[in-house]
């Protein structure tokens, strides 16, 4: 073992063992108490009595839940874009840019230095469950690449930028670890998101990638391309990064994913590890299996709130903290953060399956859900009866999206529409009756105000599949100005002229063939 590699080895185990010894409840508290005392001469630190607070049920009595809306229109927007003093001491030099999937309204997150700090340790944390998983691994020894979007900045003021988190977290990388990371500036400042990845996939093929991270559905087309190069090259296409040995993805569920990764890349398999990381905040890693669950980033500038979904909408809501969630049960995720955040509303939801440490589920959003006839169908539903479909036809699904189509003079009755892009192509008509018998069934065992709403023949239809060439989503998320580094395709869409629109151009390129 050389001097460096023994170094890390040091670090991993300090930074085990004070993981071990960790009390969550304890951590927790005493880290609301540092934020709230170096937040407490500000103007929403003097608004809320900081100067008094001394535990976690004190915060939750002065503090009320709010959501991006309320901050920007009470505390951001009047001083906006110079935040210093309004919910953080600090100076806030940057603002992570983060569009509402549904809504399409650009939210400016507040991202400190502290939080910056915050995020790297989250990274490093993040390697470590690596090397404890495989201990022989050398990620270090080559390059990360990191599909992100455009690292182009905006200057709204004077040591203020704003821009996408993974071009703040490029432009803020230490000096040292530059020469470990790909892609360059000079690639990572194209905002043409085509151009960018053809150019990085072809740059790329002549390093040594050892990690590779993104969202799965932008990776997914980057490693089609780098495989289509290789065979080009006369090179083996079932290696496109030979020495390739972890794969860090998040943003969306990895499930509908997994088996399209695991033909594409090298046996063995590089290890596959989930983060959840947002713009508020790097929430969680996984440190152990895929499905097994993330484990919270307790000491890492973010004190989290649960509160069941049921109440999100109440007056008095419970709310939850790790000293006293339960596991089993979906709720909504808050967060109070370094960057100045309170009681935030984050919009996802998550379901807890360990306690201590404990380790959560992303299950969906708080603004997906369809609901359009009653049968509050929710994201990790919808998505296990697609999933549970496709495998019924022995198709993989690389992407997908599901709304309503209401009830119109012609048919009384409604019905929900599920757009899917199946790799391999369209299947013949018996086979997508097959898909959609399937995906009607599942819902119904899934969800039983959806099973309520199809029994007797007199509610809902069956729900219909629409199926799309491989390339269709990217190519509306395109036309939406969407294309590429962390922009999602919403999986369920709510809003009826969203909806209406991806069917409308879905449909009219299937009409031009």
């Amino acid at each position: 073992m050389g001097p460096f590699a023994a170094i890390v080895r040091a670090v991993i185990e300090r930074r085990r063992r004070a993981l071990d010894a960790m009390p969550p409840a304890a951590r927790q508290e005493r880290l609301l108490l540092r934020l709230v005392e170096r937040a407490a001469a500000t103007r929403f630190g003097r608004a809320h009595g900081f100067g008094r607070l001394r535990g976690v049920a004190d915060f939750q009595r002065a503090v009320p839940l709010r959501r991006y809306e309320e901050f920007w229109r009470e505390w951001w927007q009047p001083a906006f874009p110079v935040l210093r003093g309004a919910t953080w001491p600090d100076a806030v030099p940057f603002l992570a840019l983060s569009s509402g999937t549904t809504s399409g309204v650009t939210k400016h997150i507040p991202l400190t230095m502290e939080m910056l700090a915050a995020n790297r340790r989250a990274g490093q944390d993040t390697l470590l469950f690596h090397f404890l998983a495989r201990p022989e691994s050398r990620v270090l020894g080559g390059r990360s690449f990191m599909l992100g979007g455009s690292t182009s900045l905006e200057v709204l003021a004077p040591g203020i930028r704003a821009g996408d988190l993974s071009g703040i977290a490029a432009a803020t990388l230490p000096w040292w670890a530059a020469p470990l990371v790909f892609p360059g500036r000079d690639l990572a400042l194209l905002s043409d998101w085509e151009e960018k990845l053809e150019r990085m996939a072809r740059a790329s093929l002549d390093m040594d990638i050892r990690v590779l991270t993104g969202t799965p559905s932008w990776l997914l087309i980057l490693l089609e391309r780098v495989k289509a190069l290789r065979q080009a090259r006369g090179e083996d296409p079932a290696r496109p990064y030979p020495g390739m040995q972890l794969l860090i993805h998040g943003g969306v569920s990895f499930a509908p994913y997994r088996q399209r990764f695991l033909d594409l890349l090298s046996v063995p398999a590089p290890d596959l590890r989930e983060v959840y990381a947002a713009s508020e905040g790097f929430i969680a890693v996984a440190d152990r299996g895929s499905g097994e669950g993330m484990r919270l980033c307790l000491d890492h500038g973010v004190f989290f709130e649960f509160v069941p979904v049921a109440e999100l909408g109440a007056a008095q809501p419970t709310r939850h903290w790790v000293a006293t969630v339960e596991t089993g049960i979906d709720y909504a995720l808050v967060l109070s953060s370094c960057a100045g955040l309170w009681s935030y509303v984050i919009g996802d939801t998550v379901r807890l399956v360990d306690r201590d440490p404990p380790r959560l589920l992303v299950t969906g959003r708080t603004s997906y859900s369809l609901s359009a006839f009653g049968e509050h169908l929710i994201a990790e539903e919808a998505e296990g009866a697609v999933l549970a479909a496709a495998a019924a036809i022995g198709a993989a699904v690389d992407d997908w999206a599901m709304g309503a189509s209401f009830p119109t003079a012609s048919e009384p009755r409604g019905f929900h529409v599920v757009v899917a892009e199946l790799a391999g192509g369209v299947p013949g008509p018996d086979v997508l009756a097959r898909f959609a018998d399937v995906l009607d069934r599942d819902l119904a065992a899934r969800n039983a105000d959806y099973a309520a709403h199809r029994a007797g023949g007199t509610g809902l239809l069956a729900p219909s599949l629409l199926a799309v060439p491989p390339g269709s989503f990217a190519r509306w998320m395109k036309r939406r100005g969407k294309l590429g580094g962390q922009h999602k395709v919403p999986r369920l869409i709510s809003d009826p002229a969203l909806f209406a629109d991806l069917l409308a151009f879905m449909r009219d390129a299937e009409s031009r063939g």
